[in-house]
């Protein structure tokens, strides 16, 4: 076989319409072997001599797309002094753009011997077993792809309503799916589905974990799997197994085909990605890739003890943050994801390791400052999961000003409103702002916040009103995993139930934190399968559930059809109003001489809130004015908005309370235009109110009355000079 030179860059696997050339970076390898391998699984081993700056390089110019590959690395194996090559193992590139096969239960996947006394690790007792047969392959990809006229839908933050999914849980039941592509890629780019997503009303899709991911043997041996997919072994691959035609590239084509359908339809792809860890565990792990080719350049270690990885993240390792090996390969599959893959932006997992270059987090690390001079990360969007499991980890709000962040505070608070719990106006008044208090003192705006009240990880909103307790058994671990502080309120019976009071209080229940979520300043984002009460049984950690326990159930029933009507006319009115999704915070004063507050709150009499009707420790009932009028950011052709404005009525108490309307100065009549209970009348003549005039608001329910704007105020003239 020709073997040239080649160059030592970029990193991995790279086709040029002839032939293939390959670079890997270790700076302990003293020798590489590039191992391709035919469909019968026969290796050929090519030796690589060319080496520029600790890069490994060499062109084939008879490889094409579609080859298997991967690479035996001969350098020290020095445990107690961080080192672990072996060129036993097969390791997988670094930076392979598809990888082919699984990882199956084998004990040639370690480095280590074991004994009855137990674990061996040292040199004396290396596995020399072959791993080849046991693990996965990188793949040589074709680059090239018809984008056609593809463009980025480029939504500002505060037009974005996003929709947190899984490939396989959003399509693996839905009837105008093919079976045969249900669960994959193409399925996600299916007609029925992105007319669902367009219909819903949703602006981004936020995809759970893509790319390419292990399935742990310790859950393959309980009968389970990975499903969420926070394990990744490869960063710039998708994940081979939810590609419909193959995984010798398809996965590649498939991917694109998908993000190119959902642009088309103005859906953003934004992807949960894991940079924070890799899927070969602790020190007892397997060696699938980077701690074969060089450990200390790639793993956090405990400096004490180079043996043993420093843990951030719960999952056995941490990625060395300060190394620029590492900084260079996350920076290089985030440049890809958008140049090569088109999508729009990440959120970050547990990010705040990111920002760990020693034992702090430090919010003007490596990592920000490249990606705050990157001038192609920069321009996308950027979320964090503010928090690890460090100390110090919990950093909500502590974010550099590019960054938006998944508000933790903002889902405690709604979910304590509406389960009854004290004192929670003050803190529920800032999250329904946009949370100026977290983010506003580092030159941030409403849209640093994503709002949330369920994610992937814990309840879903239908099982967060009927379960108290979480109902794991299935995950096998004894009901001993996940968070068992829910901040859930199962309306007075656990479970399911065939009480009518209950389960009518349980769907104005999800509705209301449903309506909180989308009258709230900043970033929505909804859990996929809430808007139609999808449920898991109150098991809330479904990471191990590939099955209709997580899998969206597209048999709706009138309940659900009713919360997804609701949901996309909530929507709809979020997207209709901008006045629902400001682009700055309020600041509580009027922006015209003589002119109303742009935000202003009463108690039920109708009265502006004093302190006392704040700090009141029991008080359940709040109404806000949100001035239409007011807006001082002007719109992209620099023109003055003037919207509709409104009053949010809110009733967490557990009684019917009546609500009387503002002074006339806010508003002559009233219309309403959302209740969170079904039996109020919106949208027709019954539903006007007048200053003055009186409402009983439901027991615990949301309403929304809306008024068209009073007598335009001519805008200040500004004297030009």
């Amino acid at each position: 076989m020709l073997n040239w030179p080649g160059q030592p860059y970029p990193l991995g696997a790279t086709f040029n319409g002839s032939g293939t050339n390959f670079a890997l970076f270790s700076e302990v390898a003293e020798r590489v072997e590039l191992c391709l391998f035919d469909d019968d699984g026969n290796e050929t081993r090519v030796e690589v001599t060319q080496t520029t700056a600790h890069v490994w390089h060499t062109y084939l110019p008879d490889v094409q797309p579609g080859q298997r590959y991967g690479y035996r690395v001969h350098g020290p194996y020095d445990p107690a002094n961080g080192h672990r090559c072996n060129p036993s193992k097969l390791l997988l590139d670094p930076y392979a753009k598809a990888i082919d096969g699984e990882v199956s239960a084998d004990p040639a996947l370690y480095s280590y011997t074991s004994t009855e006394d137990g674990v061996l690790d040292d040199a004396e007792h290396l596995n020399t077993d072959d791993s080849a047969a046991a693990t996965m392959k990188s793949v040589v990809v074709n680059p090239f792809f018809d984008w056609g006229h593809d463009r980025p839908p480029a939504h500002e933050y505060h037009e974005l309503v996003i929709y947190e999914a899984h490939v396989r849980g959003l399509t693996m039941t839905h009837p105008a799916v093919p079976e045969h592509l249900r669960g994959t890629y193409a399925a996600l780019g299916h007609p029925a589905i992105v007319g669902y997503l367009k219909d819903l009303g949703v602006t981004a899709i936020e995809l759970m974990p893509v790319h390419q991911f292990v399935n742990d043997t310790h859950l393959q041996d309980r009968g389970l799997s990975n499903y969420w997919g926070y394990n990744t072994i490869g960063f710039l691959a998708p994940h081979g197994a939810y590609a419909a035609g193959g995984t010798r590239g398809q996965q590649v084509q498939e991917f694109k085909a998908m993000v190119k359908t959902l642009h088309e339809a103005d859906i953003e792809v934004i992807l949960d990605v894991v940079y924070n860890h890799t899927a070969e565990g602790n020190h007892m792990g397997p060696t699938l890739s980077f701690r074969g080719i060089d450990n200390r350049a790639y793993y956090r270690l405990v400096d004490e003890d180079l043996a043993h990885y420093f843990d951030t993240t719960g999952t056995g390792n941490s990625l060395l943050m300060r190394s620029p090996h590492v900084l260079q390969l996350i920076m290089d599959s985030l440049r890809y994801w958008v140049t090569e893959m088109h999508v729009d932006g990440f959120r970050f997992d547990l990010a705040a390791t990111l920002a760990r270059q020693f034992h702090e987090v430090d919010r003007l690390s490596a990592f920000f400052d490249i990606v705050q001079q990157d001038p192609v990360i920069s321009q996308v969007k950027l979320i964090a999961e503010p928090w690890d499991l460090g100390s110090g980890g919990y950093q909500v709000g502590g974010f550099p000003p590019l960054w938006t962040e998944w508000n933790g505070r903002y889902r405690d608070t709604v979910r304590d409103f509406w389960r009854g719990e004290p004192a929670t106006l003050p803190e529920l008044a800032s999250r329904l702002t946009g949370s100026s208090d977290l983010y506003e003192g580092g030159g941030r705006t409403p849209s640093a916040s994503i709002n949330f009240v369920t994610a992937h990880d814990g309840f879903t909103l239908r099982d967060l009103v009927v379960y108290e307790e979480k109902r794991n058994e299935a995950n096998g671990e004894d009901n001993r995993d996940g968070e068992s502080h829910n901040r859930s309120w199962n309306c007075g019976v656990e479970g399911p139930t065939d009480d009518p009071q209950v389960n009518t209080l349980r769907a104005r229940q999800q509705r209301n934190m449903l309506a909180t979520l989308l009258l709230s300043q900043g970033v929505p984002m909804i859990a996929h399968g809430d808007e139609i009460g999808r449920t898991q049984g109150g098991n809330n950690n479904g990471y191990c559930q590939d099955n209709p326990t997580t899998w969206m159930d597209w048999d709706l029933d009138d309940d659900n059809r009713e919360l997804l009507a609701f949901t996309q006319h909530l929507i709809r009115l979020r997207h209709d109003h901008p006045v629902l999704r400001r682009s700055r915070f309020f600041t509580g004063a009027p922006t015209q001489e003589g002119g109303l507050p742009d935000v202003a709150w009463f108690d039920p009499s109708g009265e502006v809130m004093d302190s006392a009707a704040w700090d009141a420790e029991f008080a359940r009932t709040l109404m806000v004015f949100l001035n239409g009028e007011a807006i001082t950011e002007p719109d992209v052709y620099g023109e003055r908005i003037v919207d509709d404005s409104f009053l949010v009525l809110f009733n967490g108490h557990h009684e019917d309370v009546d609500f009387t309307v503002p002074a006339s100065t806010y508003g002559e009549r009233w219309s309403m235009v959302a209740c969170t209970d079904p039996e109020v009348p919106v949208d027709d003549a019954d539903g006007i109110l007048t200053a003055g005039e009186k409402i009983s608001v439901t027991a615990r329910s949301v309403l929304v009355l809306g008024r068209p704007p009073l007598e335009p105020v001519a805008p200040p003239v500004t004297e030009v000079r």
